[in-house]
C-alpha cells in the first residue's frame, strides 16, 4: 500500500493541497528558525485529507505515543476513511508531544488538531497548553455554522416560553451550582472532543457550563461535570444533545439480549450511497438463464494444466487457478464492447460513454461492501483478470486499497453464487448505468430436440442486470444480456 506522506510542521487548510516538495520546503524553513528548545517550537498536528473529497475521518490507531520520537518515513497513525484504512507517514524527524484525539475517534473534521508534535529536544511541557488552545479553537472556521443572532444577547427574548419538559429540566439543573441557564432552542457551543466525550458518557451538553471563550464547552468541563442528585447522565433531548441517528449508543445493560455495534465510516457511506441510489435512480431488472457447461469444462482443462505446470507446488497452483467469476468478468467486457450504450455513466447534463471496460467487482469485507476495479478487462486475458481480481480482493479485505483502486469503474458485477444463491437483484453503483447480479449454477432439465429423449441435463446460471432507465432502455439491456449469454455459452470466442 502506498501510504499518505506529509510534512508534520505547519499543516493547515492549504497544505494538504500542496505537492510534497512544497511540504518539505515548509518543513525546512520551520527548522531553520528553530534555534532553541522552547514550547513555541511545538506544532499542532492537523487531521489530514486523504482524498480531495474527504471532509472527516476516523483515527484507527496511533502508531506513536506521547514521548516517542520518529524519523522521516515512520508511520504516525492510521486514518480510517469511508473506504479504507491508510497510513500517515512523517516526512521529517520529530517527537510526539501529546495526542489530542484518541484511537477509535470517529467523524474527526479535516484540519482539526489531533496531536501536538515538535522536534527532538523540544521542551514538551507546553503541549498541554497548546492542546487546550486547540480544543478551544474547535474545528476549522469554514465548518462552523453561523451563530443565530439572538445569541449575541445574553438575555433570552421575554416573549419566549419554555415547554413543560424544558421547565422540568431547568428545575433539575438549578440544583447544580454551575449549571448554565439557556434559552429554549439556544445553540450550545462545544469543542469536537467535548462533544465526543459527552456522547460517550451520556452527559447532556445543555446542562454543562462552558469555561472556554464565550462559554464554549471544552474537555475539562465534561471531566468535571457531576449530574444533579437523582438524575442519571442520560442524553437529553434539549439543546446540544446529538440527534438520535448521530448519538453513540450506550453500553447494553447487564443481561441484555442485544448488542449495539458502532457504525463504521465505510458502513455509513454505503448506507447513504445505496439509499440515494435506490430512491433516485429508476431501476429496472432483466434476467436470463445461461448454460455454463462449456465454461465449466474449459475451466477444468485450464486448471488441470496449471496444476501440472506448478510441478506439485500447491500455492502456485492455487494462485494460477481460474474461477467461474473470471469467465463472467471477461464475458461482461465482451458484452460491453458489443453494446457500448451500457458502458456508460449518468452525469446529469451529459452521459459519459467509456471506451474501456473497467469492471468493479463487489467484495464483502468485515466493515462493509467495496468494489475494487479490474482495469481494461476487454484488453486482458483470463490469467491477468484472475490475478488482478485475487490481489484486489485480498487488499480490500485487509482495508489496504488505494483510492484509485476503488474509485471509478464503468460497470459492476456482484456474484453471490458461491453462497448458494440462485437469484437476486443488486442496487446500481452510481453514476454507473448498470450492475450485474450473478447467482449460483445448478443442474436443470432443458428441452433439446436433438436428444433422443427430447431433453438433456445442463448446468444453468441465472444472471440479472439492474439498469438505470435514464441511460439504458429496456431493449438495450435485453441486447446486452443476449451478448453476455452468447459469450459465456461460447467461451472459446473470447479466447481467440
Amino acid at each position: 500500500m502506498q501510504p499518505f506522506r506529509l510534512a508534520h510542521r505547519g499543516l493547515g487548510p492549504m497544505a494538504r493541497q500542496a505537492p510534497a516538495s512544497a511540504l518539505r520546503h515548509n518543513a525546512l524553513r520551520a527548522s531553520a528558525f528553530h534555534s532553541s528548545s522552547n514550547r513555541l517550537a511545538l506544532q499542532k498536528f492537523m487531521m489530514p485529507a486523504m482524498s480531495p473529497t474527504m471532509t472527516e475521518g476516523g483515527i484507527a490507531a496511533w502508531k506513536k505515543q506521547p514521548g516517542d520520537t520518529f524519523s522521516a518515513g515512520d508511520v504516525l497513525l492510521e486514518i480510517e476513511t469511508d473506504k479504507a484504512t491508510m497510513d500517515v507517514e512523517a516526512q521529517d524527524d520529530g517527537i510526539m508531544a501529546k495526542i489530542i484525539v484518541e484511537d477509535g475517534a470517529k467523524n474527526v473534521p479535516v484540519n482539526s488538531a489531533i496531536a501536538i508534535i515538535g522536534e527532538e529536544g523540544d521542551d514538551i511541557s507546553g503541549a498541554d497548553a497548546l492542546a487546550a488552545e486547540a480544543e478551544k479553537e474547535g474545528p476549522p472556521k469554514q465548518a462552523e455554522p453561523e451563530a443565530p443572532k439572538h445569541e449575541e444577547t445574553p438575555e433570552p427574548p421575554k416573549e419566549q416560553e419554555s415547554k413543560p419538559e424544558e421547565s422540568k429540566k431547568e428545575e433539575s439543573s438549578a440544583k447544580q451550582e454551575e449549571a448554565p441557564s439557556r434559552a429554549s432552542g439556544e445553540r450550545v457551543f462545544a469543542s469536537p472532543l467535548a462533544r465526543r466525550l459527552a456522547q460517550e458518557k451520556g452527559i447532556p451538553l445543555g446542562q454543562v457550563k462552558g469555561s472556554g471563550p464565550n462559554g464554549r464547552i471544552v474537555k475539562a468541563d465534561i471531566d468535571s461535570y457531576k449530574a444533579p442528585a437523582g438524575q442519571s447522565a442520560a442524553p437529553s433531548a434539549g439543546a446540544g444533545a446529538p440527534a438520535p441517528s448521530a448519538a453513540k449508543s450506550a453500553p447494553a445493560p447487564s443481561g441484555a439480549s442485544y448488542e449495539d455495534i458502532p457504525v463504521s465510516s465505510m458502513r455509513r457511506t454505503i448506507a447513504g450511497r445505496l439509499t440515494e441510489s435506490k430512491q433516485q435512480l429508476p431501476h429496472y431488472y432483466v434476467s436470463i438463464d445461461v448454460e455454463m457447461d462449456k465454461v465449466l469444462r474449459l475451466r477444468q482443462v485450464f486448471n488441470e494444466a496449471s496444476e501440472k505446470k506448478a510441478g506439485g507446488d500447491a500455492q502456485k497452483a492455487k494462485e494460477a487457478k481460474l474461477s467461474v467469476g473470471d469467465f463472467i468478468t471477461k464475458a461482461a467486457a465482451v458484452a460491453l464492447r458489443e453494446v457500448p450504450e451500457v458502458n456508460a455513466a449518468w452525469y446529469g447534463e451529459f452521459i459519459r460513454q467509456y471506451h474501456t471496460a473497467d469492471i468493479s467487482i463487489a467484495v464483502a469485507t468485515p466493515t462493509g461492501l467495496i468494489t475494487p476495479i479490474v482495469k481494461d478487462v476487454g484488453g486482458s486475458g483470463l490469467t491477468t483478470i484472475s490475478a488482478s481480481t485475487k490481489s484486489l480482493a485480498s487488499k480490500a479485505r485487509a482495508g489496504k486499497l488505494k483510492p484509485e483502486e476503488y474509485q471509478g469503474g464503468s460497470f459492476t458485477i456482484s456474484n453471490m453464487g458461491m453462497f448458494g444463491i440462485t437469484h437476486f437483484t443488486a442496487i446500481i453503483n452510481p453514476p454507473q448505468s448498470a450492475i450485474l447480479a450473478i447467482g449460483g449454477t445448478e443442474p436443470r432439465m432443458v428441452v433439446d430436440e436433438a436428444e433422443e429423449k427430447g431433453w438433456r441435463k445442463a448446468m444453468v446460471m441465472q444472471a440479472t442486470i439492474s439498469a438505470d432507465h435514464r441511460i439504458v432502455d429496456g431493449a438495450t439491456a435485453a441486447r446486452w444480456m443476449k451478448a453476455f449469454k452468447d459469450a459465456l455459452e461460447n467461451p472459446l470466442s473470447f479466447m481467440l
